[in-house]
């Protein structure tokens, strides 16, 4: 889809001079003579960006800045001035402009800094306006051929297993094939299967009757009988007890389910989603994961790609979470510096979406000006404890350094350490084998 690009100016000569240079380039341009005439234009053709001479009769390019400011944040604006004198420029960027060019404008310097200030829009429009998917901000081909994997998937009785790297936004995707599917009146239901020890649990997944259990006071009706008619999302599937497993395949084999204490069982009608950052076909080669069950749920697979896959998305979503923040909102900050954008496009984002979010959030709350720095960015980015890793993560790293320590006690003996870890050995050699520690290494050390 073509980029449409908004000109303002009161000099026609100037306007059809930019509007061919533009349009050679494959762009959509709309004009304007006059800034009342721009914000007109704007209320009934939405544009992605907007390029404005700054002397003007009536209203200045900055008075037109600031309303577009105001009505649509995060629009890019471009000025232009033959008279600009470097305080002006400095104030313009300062408030928010994009950038300042000066007359005659250079045709190279004009498409570089379009094609900049378009990599970094926030506006930009998606051709593809569908309320499922209202709550993606994306717009990479990476994330549209997912969307598009959804969206034909929808209606039906399949199950779904997400995968990808924590933080890319796997529940999020759940709930677009969940919103996706006009068929199912019921609600979403979530839960995260890492969180919770064996027994609460299977509680909370099928329910329990009183008295099933110490502490059991009451009856429970579990996620199953609360998601029916809809869908119930099993986050951090990987992480399932293989006890539980069990039981988890045979509710889906036979669409029923036993509450824990009960001698009965109940139909249900749930679609189930699930998602993990783990690599479950080497969990099953381990042992540590069903084949059955993973085949039952892996019907259909949708893979989110990390942040650094899709770096256009960058901009876009930084500039989404800058305006649900309080500072946002206040009116205490507007945007981030092209350079600030620049410095985050560069990231590696190892947390993917979840840290951009945290970075976002930080360098709004402790900006001093309207205008987010690099410096700021940058900092947030080098504060190592800024990224909380999630549950599941934190539970593999203490995992891995806790066999490094039984292995260091006992000088690399699988044997003993097994013991002190309270394992079976072949248990404890699945374990080393699945964190990629080697024993013969401790014995070396020694």
């Amino acid at each position: 889809m073509q980029s449409r690009l908004l000109l303002v100016d009161d000099d026609a000569s100037l306007l059809k001079l930019l509007t061919i240079r533009l349009e050679a380039e494959g762009y959509e341009v709309q004009t304007a003579s006059s800034a009342a005439e721009a914000l007109q234009t704007l209320r009934n053709n939405p544009v992605e960006l907007v390029i404005t001479d700054l002397r003007m009769e009536e209203a200045s390019g900055l008075d037109l800045f600031e309303q577009i400011q105001h009505f649509y944040p995060g629009l890019p604006v471009i000025i232009i001035s033959a008279q600009a004198t470097i305080p002006e420029a400095v104030s313009a960027t300062q408030m928010g402009v994009f950038e300042f060019l000066t007359k005659p404008v250079n045709k190279d310097k004009l498409l570089s800094t379009v094609s900049t200030a378009l990599q970094q829009s926030g506006a930009v429009q998606m051709e593809i306006y569908e309320e499922w998917r209202e709550h993606i901000v994306s717009r990479s081909p990476l994330m549209e051929r997912v969307l598009n994997q959804v969206r034909q998937v929808a209606g039906s009785e399949v199950n779904v297993l997400i995968t990808g790297a924590t933080g890319c936004g796997k529940e999020l995707l759940a709930q677009a094939v969940h919103r996706a599917d006009k068929h199912r009146k019921g609600p979403m239901v979530a839960i995260n299967c890492g969180a919770l020890p064996e027994q609460l649990l299977e509680s909370e997944l099928f329910g329990h009757v009183k008295g099933a259990f110490t502490g059991a006071i009451a009856e429970h009706t579990g996620l199953f009988r609360a998601a029916n008619g809809g869908t119930l999302f099993l986050d951090e599937i990987g992480d399932i007890p293989l006890p539980l497993q069990v039981k988890l395949l045979r509710a889906l084999q036979e669409r029923r389910i036993r509450p824990v204490g009960s001698t009965t069982s109940e139909s249900v009608d749930v679609r189930i989603i699930t998602a993990t950052n783990r690599n479950l076909e080497l969990d099953m080669r381990e042992g540590l994961f069903r084949e059955d069950l993973f085949y039952r749920l892996n019907v259909v697979n949708f893979h989110l790609p990390s942040l650094a896959e899709r770096i256009e998305d960058i901009p876009l979503l930084a500039r989404h979470f800058l305006r649900t923040t309080g500072a946002h909102r206040s009116g205490n900050v507007t945007s981030f510096a092209p350079a600030a954008i620049e410095v985050m496009i560069s990231s590696p984002w190892p947390g993917n979406v979840r840290q951009l979010e945290n970075v976002v959030q930080r360098t709004a709350a402790l900006s001093t000006t309207p205008i987010i720095p690099e410096s700021l960015v940058r900092e947030a980015l080098t504060v190592e404890d800024q990224y909380l890793p999630s549950l599941s993560q934190a539970r593999q790293q203490f995992e891995h350094d806790y066999l490094v320590k039984v292995l260091r006690l006992t000088s690399g003996s699988v044997a003993e350490a097994a013991l002190l870890a309270q394992r079976n050995r072949t248990d404890f050699y699945k374990l080393l084998k699945r964190h990629n520690i080697n024993p013969e290494r401790f014995k070396e050390n020694t």
